[in-house]
């Protein structure tokens, strides 16, 4: 694992050779989803690891004890729609009580830009851990924006992850948002002129739903 300023790179060998299985382009609509599934809950064990605990009481087979819990209904799993949804299975996975709201962009296929068109967060949104999901980050505008919109409703423990960066992607979303911790799976060489990340995996949300 390395940090750099907010930005965590998880360079776990299992999440690397996963993420090598989503690059191949014979790597089909099955396998990639559960492979995107995978390592989101890969990612998410590192990214969660300071949820507040509390004290409970519980009795063992043996005696009564005090133990420790995650504390109340505190995280909330935001996917940015479409492709973050193929993320989110692999967080409840991890924690089942987990709320999930819903972040709808879309981006201007000549200007690159996000738009808006949904979003829905579960409250109170200012006291939940929030975790922002998609698996790319390419030119970072989709990400800022998703990040604007949940401060704006309130959010404020915010963390992003995503499976793969492009660096001017990185780079714009740690500069927008210096405060949130971002969770990256692999950082890759660049954008094309087509905004997409090179070497990258192609359109995520087409081969996690099977659709072109």
């Amino acid at each position: 694992m390395e940090n750099k300023g907010n930005v965590i790179i998880l360079d776990h060998p299992l999440i690397q050779h996963k993420i090598s299985l989503l690059r191949d382009s014979n790597t089909g609509t099955n396998e990639f989803r559960k492979l995107i599934e995978e390592i989101a809950m890969l990612m998410g064990y590192e990214a969660l690891r300071d949820l507040p605990l509390k004290e409970v009481e519980i009795e063992t087979p043996i005696e009564k004890c005090m133990t420790p819990m995650i504390a109340g209904k505190k995280l909330a799993i935001v996917p940015i729609l479409r492709a973050g949804l193929g993320m989110v299975g692999g967080i409840l996975n991890l924690v089942p009580t987990a709320k999930v709201g819903h972040i709808g962009l879309y981006r201007d296929h000549e200007t690159h830009e996000p738009h808006e068109y949904y979003c829905k967060l579960p409250e109170p949104i200012d006291q939940r851990t929030i975790v922002v999901l998609d698996p790319m980050l390419a030119t970072g505008g989709s990400g800022a924006e998703a990040v604007d919109f949940i401060k704006q409703h309130g959010g404020k423990n915010i963390k992003f992850m995503c499976i793969i960066a492009a660096p001017e992607g990185l780079k714009r979303l740690s500069e927008s948002h210096p405060d949130i911790q971002i969770y990256v799976g692999h950082l890759d060489r660049c954008l094309n002129k087509d905004a997409y990340i090179c070497p990258g995996l192609g359109d995520a949300g087409d081969r996690i739903f099977g659709t072109k």
